[in-house]
């Protein structure tokens, strides 16, 4: 599904505890992985989350020191660049496929990302979702890198009023899907956030891979 221009603003909230378990699932339908040596590269424990007493608390983990930016207004993303990954890439709408799975962006073209239309657009006050593929059957894809990133590295999304949001990362985690703390993922903040997923952890040819690496990133700056 190509970008949506026609979006409407009552899109802007909706809640993520209803979707967050159907999203789950559907995430676990990227497992298009081929058998690389190494593997895609894993969080790295200086990545991780900062300890939270309830673990399934909101996602509210980021440094109390992060920056206030004031929140931008409703509008699609376009593109998504993480420059510590070379990362430039095309995005393109993803919603829920017939079996209430959120769709993953089309495998075949390696450089794409899908963002979940109907949730948060980047920059909102909200937490916005951006997924895409590991690797396909060709090799690597546009997030095969993600679990090497570190704290304090940037996210910059393109978006189609021309506005920027830029988004610093805080954590970098792997869960098992079948344990997915979707509360703590998903949950809102009270500030502009995002996360960036696609699958992680062990792989196997029947099962695919058994679980998601996710980045945590809170908005601080605009342009």
């Amino acid at each position: 599904m190509g970008p949506n221009h026609s979006a409407r603003e009552s899109r802007k909230r909706s809640p993520w505890g209803v979707l967050a378990l159907v999203m789950l699932t559907g995430i676990a339908m990227m497992r298009n992985g081929v058998d690389v040596p190494l593997g895609p590269p894993q969080p790295a424990a200086a990545a991780a989350l900062d300890s939270v007493p309830d673990p399934a608390a909101d996602a509210a983990t980021a440094p109390d020191s992060a920056p206030i930016v004031r929140p931008l207004p409703y509008a699609p993303m376009s593109r998504v660049r993480i420059p510590m990954l070379k990362v430039d890439a095309p995005v393109v709408d993803v919603g829920l496929d017939p079996d209430g799975w959120i769709a993953a962006p089309p495998p075949r073209d390696p450089n794409l990302a899908g963002w979940y239309q109907n949730g948060i657009a980047p920059g909102q006050r909200g937490t916005a979702v951006v997924v895409g593929h590991v690797d396909n059957r060709s090799g690597p894809a546009v997030f095969f890198g993600l679990g090497s990133l570190e704290k304090g590295a940037h996210i910059e999304v393109e978006r189609f009023d021309g506005r920027t949001a830029v988004f610093e990362i805080y954590g970098v985690e792997v869960y098992s899907k079948n344990d997915f703390p979707a509360a703590r993922v998903y949950g809102d903040s009270g500030h502009p956030e995002l996360r960036v997923i696609t699958c992680g952890g062990g792989y196997s040819k029947r099962n695919g891979y058994d679980g998601n690496v996710v980045v945590f990133a809170r908005l601080v700056r605009t342009y």
